[in-house]
């Protein structure tokens, strides 16, 4: 497995526990496996939700920012991977 970074988390939402994630390469998809990693963060998740301007996409690419559910407590400025078979 490898792994490419595609983004960097901008901030996070503890209530919804939703991390803003700002594309800075490659694309990120719905069902897209992503390590989130930095100082104190280090897990991976699956893509199940994903939104722009609070409207669902399937889809994000490189520039955009965007809202994703995420089961752990991530951080700003941590790296995000998309974890490639």
């Amino acid at each position: 497995m490898t792994e490419e970074q595609v983004g960097r988390v901008v901030k996070f939402f503890a209530k919804p526990s939703v991390a803003a994630v700002e594309v800075t390469s490659g694309t990120i998809k719905k069902g897209d496996t992503l390590k989130f990693k930095g100082h104190t963060t280090d897990f991976t998740d699956q893509v199940v939700s994903m939104e722009i301007n609070n409207q669902p996409v399937e889809e994000a690419k490189l520039g955009d920012l965007i809202g994703i559910k995420v089961k752990d407590r991530v951080r700003e400025n941590d790296k995000v991977y998309k974890v490639v078979e």
